[in-house]
């Protein structure tokens, strides 16, 4: 086992030393601490995000040395992780494929791959920047996501279309749901400003059309925190 940390290494076949150990956890921390550094780049996350990928690939590790050859342990520990439950908000796009980095980093670590477990990092990694640095997929600055809420007996095709002629230069309906038990509408828009700030006057507008019920406008790449 771990006889792979270095191809010119000798690491014993059979068992976990103590300098097995410590080096393959020392890589694991290193690198989940620069996953953590290279995510924030550009982006903002919470501390505790923060810290679970720096920890993660180590975490990770450690249960692949435990189960490594075992089919009894890893069951066990299958079984273990199966009724843990994240009681947090959605993630985005972005941070599962940090998450899923971070994991790829302790799996290589946990079975003695250190050096890949390096080179598959600093690749995605620059990577990663290289795409931050070139604003790779990123939409228009004045992109919003407009959610407007309305009585059930209002008739939404149309109502604020002169608004967003006005306002927008762009504005699509992608959803339309029912809340409150039915008694009200949400209608939820794709829109492009005009200009990059949200005008109050066009919010203003808006609560006069819809019974200054709630509206909210944000940033398509900003999730809600329900």
């Amino acid at each position: 086992m771990l006889s792979t940390i270095f191809s010119f290494s000798s690491i014993i076949d059979s068992t976990i030393t103590l300098t097995t150990f410590l080096i393959c956890t020392a890589v694991s921390l290193v690198l989940g601490i620069l996953t953590a550094l290279v995510y924030r780049h550009k982006s903002h996350c919470s501390q505790s995000f923060a810290v679970t990928l720096a920890v993660l690939p180590a975490i990770v590790q450690v249960v692949i040395m435990l189960v490594n050859g075992n089919i009894g342990a890893g069951v066990a520990v299958a079984g273990a992780f199966s009724l843990v439950r994240f009681r947090s908000a959605p993630g985005t796009a972005k941070e599962i494929g940090a998450i899923f980095l971070a994991m790829a980093i302790g799996l290589a670590t946990g079975m003695g791959y250190v050096a890949l477990a390096v080179l598959f990092f600093a690749v995605i990694a620059i990577f990663m920047l290289v795409l931050n640095f070139t604003k790779f997929g990123e939409g228009s600055a004045n992109e919003r996501v407009l959610k407007i809420t309305i009585p059930e007996n209002l008739d939404y095709e149309g109502i604020f279309d002169d608004l967003f002629t006005q306002y927008t230069k762009k504005a699509t309906l992608e959803k339309v749901k029912t809340t409150n038990m039915g008694t009200l509408y949400e209608l939820q828009y794709n829109i492009i400003l005009k200009d990059s700030e949200i005008p109050k006057k066009f919010i203003d507008e808006l609560r006069c059309r819809n019974g200054n019920l709630n509206i909210t406008c944000n940033r398509a790449d900003l999730k809600e925190v329900l």
